[in-house]
């Protein structure tokens, strides 16, 4: 048997769950009530496995270093990190073929690609590792395996999988497919047994997931190959990346794994398993995990209620008073408060697409932005002025760096700052400042060992974020002079 290779996929931007995920900070970021994301725990519960050594992460290029942050405070047993950097997203089947050329290479045609979605949620983990074991069993035998959950409800946000003829007690061949279901069918799924829900996991040798792309998507495959071969990376200690070619990857077919493959092959199988799994779809499946009053709420956050019944209501940081509701979902953020029926949570996404097809940030980020530095809030702002809190990471620095439009006025709160100002350098102590003139070039580093955290009060016509011309930039942003 060859070497199981974890290969996270990190997609999608989490529309169900806005307004705490967004495009730029999407699902997989979200903390759970323990202070862990979901990436973080599948993180965990891949290389908790036995004999594991190496971990491939499929992401965006523009969430590489948060990624990397949520990693590097897990990593104890130095497991080698390879990314697969995409410059946008074109659904699974462009990612898993990508990750199975790259897993060719590295790794050789026997290896076992396991393909874990970032943001699901598994609480029993023997179960897992029993499972996998048997998807490794089956993926040796020349199966292309997946992993069905045993229904505990009609659900009708998820895909099902019908099992076919029983393989070695322990498994079934998929006899199809199933679309989500209505009401009627996915209550008939649960009672008949012979469905499972289709939990996007995969198990699959190299090899044989190589060939079956040949020959039931040629078009991916090709595509894929011709982009890596267009593509650049680079390798340090522990960790390799390479950044997938943005004009090639755009012509990748834009497709799932499930449409372009899993669907037409012929040597698909599925263990059953109960892994006290959920794919945390909605606000609703959030808040089942955790435990409700006599009154069947859930809060998070100080909360006044008044004949209030079945709401869930998260607001860490403001008050919240509620009269006379029941079964609603309110979810507040600095700057977005979401409400909704709590039996239609799955249409929170209209929401965040209404959002983005105005144009609206709000779909894209939150007050606080993470950057590969550290991160910034947007505090106030109006007309020709904007006031930032800036936190810089100790050792790192932002991009040197000089906007058209735009002054900056820097004030130290806490820390230290190495600050270059046109063609001065010098060091700002707590509670010393710089003015920064429109065009002139600037740094800002923290050489310290806390965080640097200041205030940024910008002044102009334009304060837009793609106000920038970088010229320098230790974490190669400097093709990309868009983003702080």
């Amino acid at each position: 048997m060859g070497t199981l290779i974890p290969c996270i996929i990190a997609g999608g931007a989490g529309t169900r769950l806005w307004p705490v995920s967004r495009e730029a900070m999407p699902k997989p970021f979200m903390r759970l009530p323990d202070g862990e994301s979901l990436l973080q725990k599948t993180f965990k519960r891949a290389t908790g496995l036995a004999n594991i050594e190496s971990l491939l992460t499929v992401t965006n290029r523009e969430v590489y270093f948060r990624t990397v942050d949520d990693y590097r405070l897990l990593n104890k047993n130095h497991v080698q990190l390879d990314f697969l950097l995409e410059p946008f997203g074109r659904n699974t089947a462009p990612a898993v073929a990508a990750a199975a050329l790259h897993a060719l290479s590295r790794y050789g045609a026997d290896a076992q690609l396991l393909i874990l979605p970032a943001d699901h949620l598994i609480n029993d983990l023997p179960a897992f590792g029993t499972a996998v074991e048997r998807a490794r069993r089956l993926a040796d035998e020349g199966w292309l395996v997946t992993f069905g959950l045993k229904p505990t409800k009609p659900e009708t946000g998820f895909g099902y999988i019908e099992k076919g003829q029983a393989l070695n007690g322990e498994a079934f061949q998929v006899a199809r497919f199933v679309e989500k279901p209505n009401a009627q069918t996915a209550q008939e799924y649960v009672d008949g047994g012979l469905h499972l829900w289709n939990g996007g996991m995969f198990c699959m040798r190299v090899d044989v997931l190589l060939s079956e792309l040949e020959t039931h998507a040629p078009d991916v495959l090709a595509a894929v190959k011709h982009c890596l071969a267009q593509s650049t990376s680079k390798e340090g200690k522990n960790e390799l990346q390479m950044e997938l070619d943005s004009t090639s990857f755009a012509l990748a077919p834009d497709i799932s794994i499930d449409y372009a493959l899993m669907e037409r092959s012929q040597k698909v199988a599925v263990v059953p398993c109960e892994l006290g799994w959920s794919d945390i779809g909605s606000w609703q499946a959030i808040r089942e995990l955790a435990p409700a009053d006599a009154q069947g709420n859930q809060c998070n956050g100080q909360t006044v209620l008044h004949d209030v019944t079945n709401c869930y209501i998260d607001s860490p940081k403001r008050l919240v008073g509620v009269v006379g509701l029941d079964n609603l979902i309110v979810i507040d953020t600095p700057d977005a408060i979401l409400i909704a029926d709590a039996s239609r949570s799955q249409e929170v996404k209209i929401i965040a697409q209404e959002l983005k097809r105005q144009g609206h940030p709000a779909y894209l980020l939150h007050n606080t932005v993470t950057r590969p530095w550290g991160t910034y809030t947007v505090l106030e702002e109006g007309k020709r002025f904007k006031i930032k809190r800036i936190v810089v990471k100790p050792k790192a620095a932002l991009s040197l760096q000089m906007h058209h439009h735009r002054s900056e006025h820097w004030i130290v709160v806490s820390g230290m700052a190495l600050v270059s100002n046109n063609d001065r350098e010098f060091m700002l102590d707590t509670n010393e400042s710089t003015f920064i003139k429109p065009g002139h070039t600037h740094r800002l580093v923290n050489p310290g060992v806390i965080d640097l955290v200041m205030i940024e009060v910008q002044s102009g016509e334009y304060l837009g974020e793609d106000d920038i011309v970088r010229f320098t930039d230790v974490y190669g942003r400097v093709p990309d002079a868009v983003k702080a």
